[in-house]
């Protein structure tokens, strides 16, 4: 099938960079994509689409139905941006303070749109598309609320993709693999309790700085002595606050951090090690010692067959890699992928200007890779959607 022959997309992209760059200048919280769901909606309806909103509270659900095909495929593009400064100093640079797209959903949301309207015109596919423009990627759930709000009910999927910009590829390669691609996020919270007191007399209360040291030290060799070595975990403690003065031991300190697995057994494990520490650590130092321990993105687990055809579908578009190892970000399509088969794709966006990474204050989307995203895109849909609805994979 050849994909690459796709001389309507080169016509779509300049009006689409525009879009792309208005809604960089103007981008939006997780559950706040009120303005950014209202232009997706509109070009959706614009291109001949059946449009439904509020799916997941801010969510856009698009609906293409060509011939009598009954297989089904769902393409999902994010749409909220971070809590961050940006300092790229671009001319379409965020307009709203502490308010910037420095993951790149701006880019992703422009390709599927591009893509919609591309097989809205051309209809070359037997069957039906659903583009499903998510909220809320950054640590809110936004593809479990949709999901929590009838995604799958209401628009049925035999299979679902996504697509993310991937700096560290270089550009228009296209990246995935089987199994694993991302990784499970999990967040601790704990607080250390003492008594509080003059620092001249520690030996008066209970040291909850001293304590929250000695936990920092112990966490972090949990991954080190309690995992094997053929397992992968990563454990970081990436806050710590506590003390107001000088000469005054605190009442109380706080630690935050995060752990990430691909392995369900292995994160099991490491949440039991770190309360094990935490007992120990209390029982050592005379604290009292509490943990918030939240699961909040499972592992992102590609199905074998989707991904593998994927690979092949995106050998038609550009370079398609096999990706030699997953990543230790996460990812809330992951939830998508418990409830649809499917697979997670990465999209290289890299020059030869040293790299920024995502969620840098100076990151921007690629824009020469909007035409690759959106065949690639194209390219799955219209494969998975082809006549012979029996052929195997």
């Amino acid at each position: 099938m050849p994909f690459k022959t796709l001389p309507d997309v080169d016509a779509l992209i300049k009006p689409l960079i525009e879009f792309r760059r208005d809604i960089h200048a103007h981008p939006e919280l997780a559950y706040k994509e009120v303005s950014t769901a209202r232009k997706v909606a509109e070009a959706l309806a614009s291109a001949g689409l059946k449009v439904t909103t509020g799916v997941g509270k801010t969510g856009v659900v698009a609906s293409l139905k060509v011939g009598n095909g009954t297989r089904s495929i769902g393409l999902r593009a994010d749409m909220d941006a971070l809590p961050i400064q940006e300092e790229t100093g671009l001319p379409y640079a965020s307009c709203h303070d502490g308010v910037f797209h420095g993951c790149g959903h701006d880019g992703h949301t422009t390709m599927l749109l591009g893509a919609a309207q591309y097989l809205a015109k051309t209809q070359q596919f037997n069957g039906t598309v659903h583009f499903i423009f998510q909220p809320a990627e950054e640590g809110q759930a936004g593809a479990k609320a949709m999901i929590d709000d009838g995604l799958f009910e209401r628009f049925p999927c035999d299979r679902v993709y996504a697509l993310h910009n991937w700096p560290d590829l270089p550009a228009g390669t296209i990246a995935t693999r089987p199994g694993p691609i991302m990784a499970a996020a999990d967040k601790f919270s704990i607080r250390v309790q003492g008594k509080g007191g003059h620092a001249a007399a520690p030996h008066q209360t209970p040291d909850a700085i001293l304590a929250a040291s000695e936990l920092v030290t112990q966490l972090h060799t949990i991954v080190s002595r309690r995992i094997a070595p053929t397992s992968t975990a990563v454990l970081s403690v990436t806050q710590i606050a506590g003390g107001s003065s000088h000469n005054v031991l605190p009442g109380s300190v706080s630690l935050t951090g995060t752990v990430r697995t691909f392995d369900p057994a292995v994160q099991n494990a490491v949440e039991k090690a770190i309360r094990q520490v935490i007992q120990g650590v209390a029982l050592a130092t005379g604290t009292s010692i509490s943990l918030d321990y939240n699961r909040y993105y499972p592992a992102t687990i590609n199905h074998e067959s989707a991904a593998l055809r994927a690979l092949e579908v995106a050998a038609g578009v550009g370079n398609a890699q096999l990706a030699p190892e997953p990543a230790f970000t996460s990812e809330d399509f992951a939830f998508m992928l418990q409830a649809c088969e499917g697979a997670y794709i990465w999209l290289g966006q890299g020059t030869e200007q040293p790299t920024i990474p995502l969620h840098h204050p100076h990151y921007d989307f690629n824009d020469d890779v909007l035409a690759t995203g959106i065949r690639l895109l194209v390219a799955l849909a219209e494969d998975y959607l082809s006549e012979k609805e029996d052929r195997t994979e």
